[in-house]
Formats: structure tokens, sequence, C-alpha cells
């Protein structure tokens, strides 16, 4: 498994050959399997092959091809619905309306879909994460029809690979590890520990592309703006309180 881990790679281009459903049913388990809070697995996994459910998502996702060319559509979804409703049958009072249940669910989620991707990586599949879901959850709940206390948090595509990747480069050990403490960053280290990003072709290509001075200037003024971060933490906020997970009172 460990060189699963290591030879990841981002699939993009996916070859039109279904995934077996006894493969994926394996895959799927291997999700369920994943830790979880207090072992109450408040998540949910939503399967998407239908061609037209999958060309709803794909408006929502971007307009990435990749939603449409990739045999199967996995979301993965922050949900206390189900053991809510378990608690009230059982004579339990549940507490899970409030923005901690929704992280705790949707870490229960994320730790799935990390399961699953390796397990479909380790069948030979490829895959690829899709941050998109949470751009326009609101699409999505309206798609997937998800009730109170669903919001979905992950997304992924997967199938066999139509396409030959490189790894994609990786910060070093010292940058993202700490011990016993957080040491602080100095000017120093944050140049040593980017410098050989910054030193990549494939990203000094990108600099002549956009005309932009450094690399930094790429993320803060094309890919991951301010604006867009405001405007969707709107949204995703705004969704949360209509799912209602946002009851932060007593």
């Amino acid at each position: 498994m460990i060189n699963v881990i290591l030879n990841h790679r981002s699939i993009r281009k996916f070859k039109n050959i279904p995934v077996e459903q006894e493969i994926l049913n394996k895959i799927l388990t291997a999700g369920t399997r994943a830790s979880t809070t207090g072992n109450m697995q408040a998540y949910s996994i939503i399967v998407t092959i239908d061609k037209q459910i999958k060309e709803k998502l794909w408006e929502y996702h971007f307009k990435q091809n990749m939603v449409l060319e990739a045999p199967v559509h996995l979301t993965f979804c922050a949900d206390f619905n189900r053991f809510s409703k378990w608690c009230q049958l059982r004579k339990a009072n549940p507490g899970y309306d409030n923005f901690l249940s929704f992280m705790t669910a949707a870490i229960d989620a994320i730790l799935a879909s990390q399961n699953v991707a390796l397990a479909a990586e380790s069948y030979g599949l490829g895959i690829c994460y899709l941050g998109t879901i949470i751009y326009n959850a609101d699409k999505f709940i309206e798609i997937f029809e998800l009730p109170p206390l669903v919001v979905p948090v992950a997304a992924i595509v997967l199938g066999y690979p139509d396409e030959e990747k490189e790894l994609t480069d990786r910060l070093p050990l010292e940058a993202i590890v700490h011990y016993e403490k957080y040491k602080n960053y100095t000017s120093e280290d944050i140049n040593k520990l980017y410098s050989e990003k910054e030193n990549n072709p494939q990203y000094k290509k990108f600099l002549e592309e956009t005309g932009k001075e450094t690399l930094a200037q790429i993320f803060t003024d094309i890919r991951y703006t301010k604006k867009d971060n405001v405007y969707f933490s709107k949204k995703i906020l705004e969704t949360l309180y209509k799912q209602l997970f946002m009851n932060n009172e007593e």
C-alpha cells in the first residue's frame, strides 16, 4: 500500500470501460473501514454512473470534462440525518444540528474518501479529487435531493486511466512536519522550502504564460483569489444554515 500512496497521480482522462461492480463494492467497503468519530460513520457516499445526472454535475463542477468521461463519480457527504433519525427512533435526543457536528461529519466523510481513493488505485484505477464540490454545494444538494443535515464535502471521479502522468511535486518533509511544537518559518526557511517548486520548469512556464512576477501571484491573483474565497465562503455558510448545521445555541 505504501507504493500506492507514494505513486499517487491525479488522473483526468479515462478509458471508456466501466468499473466492475464487484471491484466498486470492494472500494466502497474500504471507505467504510476508515477511522470515524465514535464509530458513528456520520457520512454517506453517492455513486453516480448515470450519464444524465453526470451532465448536471458537470455543469457545477466548472464543466470539467473528466466528470463526463469517468465511468464513476463519487460524492462524499457529511451526514447526520441518518444517525439523528436512528437516535429519535431509539428514544434518544440528538443534538447534531450545529457547526461542531458538521465538522465531525465532514472529517468522517473525507477520511472515507481517502480510503476509497487508495483502494481504487490499488486496483489499477485512476482518481481525481474535485474541490468544486464545496464551491457549489447548494447546487449539488438540489441535484442529489439531500435532506437537512446532509452536505457534500468531497468528490472523486474514478476509472481506468487513459493517460500517463508524472508525479506532482511536493514540498520537502521539513516543510510539513513539526516535532513537539510548531516551529514558525523565517524568511530564509520559506526561501529554502519553496526553492525547488519555484525553479520547476513547469511553473516557470506558467509565469511566462501569465505574465506574473512570482509563482505565489499565480495562486493569489488567478487560481485562488481573495474575492472568490470570500464569495464561496459566504455560499457554504448559507448552505450550512439551510441544511440546519448552524444551530449554535443551547
